[in-house]
């Protein structure tokens, strides 16, 4: 019988849960990880370079409102990519803080960073080349130096000699 009324209680208790804990929804605020994540994907576009977490709304009024814009719309429930998407289709995909991962704004984020590796690879063989070039040179050099030394020698062992003829 007890085992009964305990079953009884956890069952009201479990159909009524609802009224006995409250949920209320998060509200988002300028200051809660959620939003960071959310403003740091879009550039301010006043000219600061920085994203829209970073701009101070004490010199910049657009970014004011962007951030009451996107407090909004994460409020009502938008994820991440909702918001992402909306702006995109409104500013195009220039207000990104990095580019998307496909197409042709992949290729024209990367491609400088292409394009200065291969130049740093053709001025390393360039400069390769040259020591190559210098250490075959040397030889010849090294060969001439020796060929005058011998020559100064033979001169000033003969300079020796006429010095003792005359003194």
């Amino acid at each position: 019988m007890k085992n009964k009324i305990y079953l009884g209680l956890l069952i009201i208790a479990f159909i009524f849960q609802g009224s006995f804990f409250r949920v209320e929804a998060k509200q988002i605020d300028y200051k809660s990880a959620e939003f960071k994540a959310v403003a740091e994907q879009f550039a301010c576009t006043c000219g600061c370079g920085q994203d829209h977490f970073e701009c101070d709304p004490n010199t910049c009024s657009l970014t004011t409102e962007f951030k009451k814009d996107l407090v909004g719309m994460m409020n009502k429930g938008w994820d991440k990519d909702k918001i992402r998407k909306y702006y995109v289709n409104i500013y195009g995909e220039e207000i990104l803080t990095s580019p998307e991962k496909s197409g042709f704004s992949l290729t024209a984020w990367v491609l400088p960073f292409v394009v200065l590796g291969i130049a740093a690879i053709a001025v390393f063989i360039l400069i390769l080349k040259w020591v190559k070039k210098k250490r075959t040179d040397e030889p010849a050099v090294l060969m001439q130096s020796t060929e005058d030394e011998v020559e100064e020698e033979i001169l000033s062992s003969m300079i020796d000699e006429e010095r003792k003829k005359y003194l």
